[in-house]
Order: structure tokens, then sequence, then C-alpha cells
């Protein structure tokens, strides 16, 4: 494993700027933390939210997953060009602002008076997200270093862990309670704390940040993801031969974005960080494990709510053992790294979450909640707390400490991809799943997505024992 090391492109200001937010640290796990849950929650608060959705909006399946799938695009494709921002830009300023451009766009969403303007200013949300996340790590990073870096990117994710988590059950209290258009307009009392908390924080600067962002690799990105999102979407509505163009579209599209940014003089995506084996593997890995969670936390409430006749607010509550395990435990896996090296942990934490979900399938028939869900969510709750921590600190670790951001939002890139590629292809396991669909048809579709992430998170654990080094 590679540790934190100094380049010679790490100019006397970008230390004296790193100094001044060691000495400020009172408000870097606040602000970023807070900042950052913003948008760990509107990925997840919105699963339970979709069937109100459905109804109140006249909505379809392949609507609802633009719904998460809007976000989600923009998100993963923009997040690369967030990291590289924050690099060139100022971590802060590019916190900042894009805190400000999140919460007007939750006040758009939570405004929708149809379904094509939810998903457009979902997509206005991913693109601020994709900005918030890298640069909120990315401070943590510059502020913490050798031991004590561990521990603090094990806060961050156990209160990421912990809101991604606790972001069903909320919803589906501010649903029953207050109807869906309240999950998003919850961000902005929570976005206006986490300004004010920003703005404590110390101005950092860049020795490149005169560099041009890579504007070409964002639109080739962005280009090619919408088109496979689409496809898989097109797919699973049964439009084979749309569906099927689409995806082939998406292939030399993603050829071109690789092409473009080996040629680029700042590329938002260095290719050159893949020449670490440690590097490709963590990501490569992260892509297979969040493909499994997204996918399988996309169609858990969708079901329980209409096959199994759950309110918002219990299912969201089914998630609290999910939520519970990975908030209290995220923290102390940010330390497994330096007992037992990244190897073991990445190899165990999705070991752990395949057996989860192949429990969740084979119970999926199971009449009680207990008896049905709890076990494997469980199961899948321990692998993921064991897993995340280590994952982020690997990445970290295995890069330049000039390239934090960009490096944290390759790997963010990578989890959102996952997520956003499970979530299209849902259809087609689906079959067309609706409101309409019985109990067995909807139980047939969550037994094959549930055994699919079993699969994916195994695939991830082989990943992570074929490239992560051992101590």
């Amino acid at each position: 494993m590679i540790g934190p090391h100094l380049l010679p492109c790490e100019t006397p200001a970008v230390h004296a700027a790193e100094d001044g937010l060691a000495r400020n640290t009172r408000f870097v796990l606040p602000a970023t933390i807070l900042g950052s849950s913003l948008g760990f929650i509107d990925a997840s608060v919105v699963n339970v939210a979709l069937p109100a959705m459905e109804r109140s909006l006249g909505a379809n399946l392949g609507t609802l997953q633009w719904v998460m799938n809007g976000y989600l695009l923009t998100l993963a494709s923009l997040i690369l060009l967030g990291g590289s921002a924050g690099d060139r830009y100022g971590r802060r300023r590019v916190f900042v602002f894009s805190l400000i451009g999140f919460v007007l766009a939750s006040l758009a969403c939570g405004l929708a008076p149809n379904a094509a303007w939810l998903v457009g200013a979902r997509i206005a949300q991913g693109a601020a997200a994709a900005f918030v996340t890298p640069t909120s790590l990315a401070i943590i990073g510059a502020t913490y270093h050798g031991a004590a870096r561990g521990p603090a990117i094990g806060t961050w994710a156990a209160a990421g862990a912990l809101t991604t988590a606790l972001g069903p059950p909320l919803g589906g209290w501010l649903v029953d309670t207050l109807g869906w258009r309240s999950v998003f307009f919850i961000n902005l009392p929570l976005g206006a704390a986490a300004l004010w908390l920003a703005l404590h924080l110390p101005a950092d600067r860049s020795a490149a940040r005169a560099a041009p962002l890579d504007r070409r690799g964002a639109v080739l990105a962005i280009a090619a993801l919408a088109l496979a999102c689409y496809g898989l979407i097109a797919l699973g509505e049964g439009s084979v031969m749309i569906g099927t163009a689409a995806v082939a579209a998406a292939v030399p599209l993603t050829w071109l974005f690789v092409l473009a940014e080996a040629r680029s003089s700042a590329p938002m995506l260095p290719l050159a960080l893949f020449a670490d084996r440690t590097f490709t593997g963590a990501n490569a890995l992260t892509l297979l494990l969040y493909a499994a969670l997204g996918g399988a936390l996309f169609l858990l409430p969708f079901v329980l709510i209409q096959a199994h006749g759950y309110s918002a607010l219990a299912a969201g509550a089914a998630f609290l053992p999910f939520s519970l395990i990975m908030g209290l435990g995220s923290r102390w896996s940010g330390g497994l790294i330096e007992q037992f090296g990244a190897r073991a942990p990445l190899v165990v934490g999705p070991a752990l979450a395949a057996a989860g979900y192949a429990l969740l399938a084979a119970s999926a028939s199971a009449e009680t909640y207990w008896g049905g869900v709890a076990p494997g969510l469980v199961v899948v709750a321990v692998g993921m707390t064991i897993a995340v921590a280590p994952l982020t600190t690997t990445v970290l670790d295995s890069a330049p400490d000039d390239q934090a951001s960009t490096a944290s939002g390759v790997n963010n890139a990578a989890a959102r991809t996952g997520s956003l590629l499970a979530v299209a292809a849902l259809g087609i396991a689906a079959n067309g799943m609706s409101a309409e669909l019985g109990t067995p048809e909807l139980t047939a579709a969550y037994r094959l997505v549930m055994f699919s992430a079993a699969a994916l998170a195994a695939a991830s654990a082989a990943t992570a024992a074929a490239t992560i080094r051992a101590r």
C-alpha cells in the first residue's frame, strides 16, 4: 500500500493553506459531514417516496427510474469534474458554491408541478452534489494525515453511512406526514446550516488552479452514461431495438472519453492514477459493490410498499438495523487498515455483503419482517461497514496528496456509476414492474435482483483479493 507522500509540485502555498486548515479542525468535520450528507440523504431518501410520486404525478416505472437516475447521472459523470475543480480552484470555494446550487435545486424539486420538471430538477441537484462530495472528502484529506486520517475518514464515512441509511425511515415519515415534496424541502435548513459552517473554513489555493476544466471530458462522460442508462431503461420497457442501439452507441462514446482524457493537458480523470494497481482495484470493486447496493436499496422499499402493503414510514423503518450497524460501526472500521492492512477488510466486507444479499433472495417469500428482510439486511450492513471506510482510505492513500480531490472524485464516480447502471437495469429484471403487478411477479423480480446483487458483491470481493496489496 502506498501511503501519503509529497511531490515536487506541492508548492509552499499549498502547504500554507493546508496548515491553516489544520489549525481550524473544529469546523472541518461538522461542515464536511453535514454538506456531504445532503447528497447522501437525497441518494436514498427518494426511494420510499417513489410510490407516492407515482400516484401524485401519474408516473410509470421508467419515469421513476429517471427520478433516481437523473440525479445519479450527473452525479456520476460530473463528480470527476468536481474533484478537479476542488484541486484547481480551492476546496472551500467549490464546496460553498456547490452547496448553494444544491439547495436551489432541492427547492425546484419540491415545487415540481409534473414528472418532467422533477426529473430536470433532480438532474440539477445531482450536478451540484457532484461538486460537494469530493471536495468535502478532500478537505478532510488535506487536514488529517498519518494515523489520524483513518479515524477522521471513518467518522465522515460513518456519518455518510448513517445518513444514507436513515434516509428511508426519515423519508417514510416525511411522506406519510407531510407528503413527498417535504423530502426535498428539508434540504433548505440543512443546507443553510452547512453553508454557515463552511464559511468558517479557511480559504485554500491550489498550484493548478489556473488550469482549464476538462469540459470535453465532462460532456462525453454525460453522453456515454446517459445513452447507457436510457438504453437499459428502454430494454426494461420492452423497446429492444431502441435500447440496444442506445447501449451500443454508448460504447464508442466511452472510448472517445478515454482518448480525450489521455490527450488532455488537464484531464478530470488522470489515467496515470490507474498505473497503481491498488487504486485501480479499489475503484473496480467500488463499482461492483455499489451496483449491488444501489439496485437492492432501490427495489426493496418499492416491493415492501407495493407488494406487502407497508406504509412509507414502515418501509423506511425496515432499514433501521442497517442504519444502526453502519452508523455505529463505520468509525471503528476506519482503523482496520492500521490493524490488518487494506486487503483483509476489502475481501471480507464484500463477501459478507454477498452472503446478505443471497439471504435476502432466499427469504423473498417470508411473510414476516424478522424472518425475511431483517436477517439479510443485517449481514449486508456488517459487510458494508467493514468495507466502506477502509475502501475510502485505500483510495486516498494510493494517490498523490495534491490529487486528493481528483482521487476521491474517481472513487465516488465509480460508486455512483455502479448504482446508476444497476437502477437502470432493474426494469429488465422486473419485466415492466408496476403497481398493477401481483405479489408473485414482484417477489420473483425481487429474488432475481437480490441474487444478482449477491453475484456483484462476490465479484467485488474477488477483485479485492486479486488487486489489493497485502500489508
